[in-house]
């Protein structure tokens, strides 16, 4: 069971290590290193990009360009969002860190998919630019293929980066007269919070996800529901 979960979209610009991200020998390099070269190309619709001002947007591209010439954190030091911040990282057991380095994998716009512990510079690049999906779509696929079953706690955006068989689709809702509705910004703390209970209790069974207890959200088998 592999669990597909979002990447923030805040981030430590603080580096751990002196390691440089083009001496990590990173699993799609070769990807990362075309996407730099269709950002050049893009060069005159960065604000676009970026949705940001002019000024900022030429850093960000900045940043992105010389990602390979840049120190690295592992990822769950890079990422600082809601989702990140309900993890209780330092008390996990060893048996657990294990586990969130074994079964959790993070999506990116810049780098495709990472493990908890995978190296990777500051950067800044949302899936929904450029074609991203549809660019990340074949690589993601195949390595995910060989995975017997798919948790996937992505955003809409993310779901269409990779197909796979066998994919347990999970969002949390809340419950308004008698009709669904995503759980916003709130849902982002609901998913943190079941992130951290499946890694402490090193969940591998689908049964199990009945257990997790958080503000009144309940498993109804197919999502998180208030």
């Amino acid at each position: 069971m592999l669990i597909l979960i979002p990447p923030s979209e805040g981030k430590s610009s603080k580096n751990t290590t002196e390691i440089k991200f083009n001496e990590t020998n990173f699993v799609f390099s070769g990807q990362v290193k075309e996407i730099i070269q269709i950002l050049k190309s893009k060069n005159e619709e960065i604000e676009k990009i970026y949705g940001t001002s002019i000024e900022k947007s030429k850093g960000l591209q900045e940043k992105n360009l010389n990602v390979f010439s840049n120190p690295c954190s592992k990822a769950i030091e890079r990422y600082t969002g809601v989702v990140y911040n309900q993890l209780d990282l330092n008390n996990y057991s060893e048996e657990s860190k294990k586990y969130f380095n074994s079964n959790i994998r993070i999506f990116s716009g810049l780098f495709g998919m990472v493990k908890p512990n995978t190296l990777i510079p500051d950067y800044k690049l949302k899936m929904n630019v450029l074609g991203l999906t549809k660019f990340w779509s074949p690589f993601l696929s195949k390595e995910l293929a060989k995975e017997e079953l798919i948790i996937d706690l992505l955003p809409e955006i993310h779901r269409k980066a990779y197909e796979h068989k066998n994919i347990k689709k999970i969002s949390f809702y809340t419950k308004k007269s008698d009709k669904l509705v995503s759980a916003g910004h709130h849902g982002k703390v609901v998913k943190g919070q079941f992130i951290n209970f499946l890694t402490l209790n090193c969940i591998t069974k689908l049964d199990d996800f009945e257990k997790f207890e958080y503000d009144d959200y309940s498993w109804d088998g197919e999502n998180f529901i208030k």
